[in-house]
């Protein structure tokens, strides 16, 4: 069938590519929260009114609303189709913005910000992806999940400059309405060409000729639901290692104006901006390499040189008058390992539990990502607020991401597995944990040979 019908995979791709560029609105929170922080210390009439120390609630908020509505969203985007599932997610967002132009309440913000328009980003994030990577072969996956959730990681390119001048033009509310208006209009438009292909559909993976073809057996398909994944050990560990990753990249662009505000001034919006390029290039590069390379050697390489970055920030940002230059490169390549996560996990997800019920298995997965960021954001504010410094947040972030690097050495490569072996017959997640960790630590080492080599 693969040759009879017109493959729409660069269509479908670039279509996920804008609805993640225009719900990337995500990644300004830390323009916004500026404004708000400015507004509180100055007072007087229609002035935020809000506890400093709850200023990044609506963010956190909306990293744990964004990610658990993508198991609703998963399961819809499996059962209603991609483009549905994308239009709800216009409307949330653009109805949440729609609030924030008419109140600066924190609960105003939190509903509107926190739970409106983080379920708008599940609900449209979790449509984007899924139909792209149906109309590719396996060998691509990592490439077409990068470029994909790229958009996401990119958005604060143009978000950030624009975001800068309409608050200094029109004011926070009112720049909430054009927003909304213009996230509303530009998603639920994208929606309509995300589309799945037809039933029967099997890209071509490398060229064969026909005899070849003919003569080499049929690779057995991998279709786990979500009961059998989360029989899994690997679950476990993917859920924890995205916790971590997710969590300490969460917490940086949180406050990325913040900090780059010492040196930079009113052209802090510009670490912002610069800090998305590493964001988006991140999850393209590593969803080449971990085609290449593999993504448990990608994900580890990835993890120490974040877990470094973190401790080198320390005396960066503790510095009375930090170099400018030098912030800007660290939030560059802070946010360069941070996209790297958002391409592997979602690649991860595929090549062990399969497409057919993937909207589902990832979402479940991506609740990690949620967690990590409430967790991580709302601790690292309190931290930052109780000690007046950064040094305690990067100290903690640092730590467990040498963690994550360790446990990535137990996801070994998926080996190809016929449906009734998916559904995994293991004693305890706890004993497949420590079996699969320690097998990949013994491949990771060499001790033993590895299925795939790195």
């Amino acid at each position: 069938m693969s040759d009879t019908v017109k493959n729409r995979g660069w269509q479908v791709t670039l279509a996920g590519t804008g609805i993640n560029l225009a719900l990337g609105v995500l990644y300004a929170w830390s323009i916004f929260k500026g404004a708000i922080k400015s507004s509180i210390e100055k007072g007087g009439p229609g002035a935020f009114n809000w506890d400093k120390a709850s200023i990044n609630d609506p963010y956190a908020i909306c990293c744990l609303a964004f990610a658990f509505s993508m198991i609703i969203a998963g399961k819809a985007q499996d059962k209603i189709g991609p483009a549905r599932t994308a239009l709800i997610g216009g409307v949330l967002v653009g109805t949440g913005f729609a609030i924030l132009s008419q109140s600066n309440s924190y609960l105003a913000w939190v509903i509107g910000f926190g739970i409106l328009a983080g379920s708008g980003f599940g609900f449209g994030y979790s449509a984007a992806t899924p139909p792209a990577l149906k109309w590719f072969p396996s060998s691509k996956t990592g490439l077409i999940a990068g470029i994909v959730v790229a958009g996401f990681g990119l958005a604060p390119v143009y978000i950030a400059p624009l975001a800068t001048w309409l608050l200094g033009s029109v004011g926070i509310q009112t720049s909430m309405l054009i927003l909304a208006a213009a996230f509303a209009i530009v998603v639920c438009g994208l929606s309509f060409f995300l589309v799945n292909p037809p039933a029967g559909y099997v890209p071509a993976d490398a060229p064969k000729s026909d005899a070849a073809a003919k003569a080499a057996p049929a690779k057995p398909t991998v279709n786990a639901t979500a009961g059998e994944m989360l029989k899994s050990g690997k679950f476990y560990i993917l859920w924890i290692t995205y916790f971590i990753g997710a969590g300490a990249g969460l917490m940086v662009i949180g406050s990325v104006a913040g900090i780059a505000k010492k040196s930079m001034g009113s052209m802090a919006f510009l670490a912002v901006a610069i800090m998305a390029l590493g964001n988006a290039g991140g999850r393209v590069v590593a969803g080449i390499l971990s085609d290449k390379i593999g993504r448990m050697a990608t994900l580890c390489i990835m993890f120490v040189f974040q877990a470094a970055l973190m401790f080198a920030a320390i005396p960066l940002v503790g510095a009375g008058h930090p170099n400018a230059v030098l912030i800007v490169l660290l939030a560059t390549f802070i946010g360069f390992n941070y996209g790297a996560n958002l391409s592997l996990f979602p690649s991860f997800s595929k090549d062990y539990w399969g497409l057919k019920n993937y909207g589902l298995n990832y979402g479940l997965l991506f609740t990690a990502w949620g967690v990590g960021g409430f967790v991580m954001g709302r601790v690292s504010e309190m931290l930052n607020t109780s000690t007046g410094s950064f040094t305690t947040s990067f100290t903690l972030a640092g730590s467990l991401l040498i963690g994550g690097a360790v446990m990535s050495l137990a996801l070994r490569p998926a080996k190809a597995a016929k449906p009734a072996e998916v559904a995994i017959a293991e004693p305890s997640a706890r004993g497949v944990f420590m079996e699969s960790f320690m097998r990949g630590c013994a491949d990771f080492l060499g001790f033993t040979p590895s299925p795939r080599g790195f």
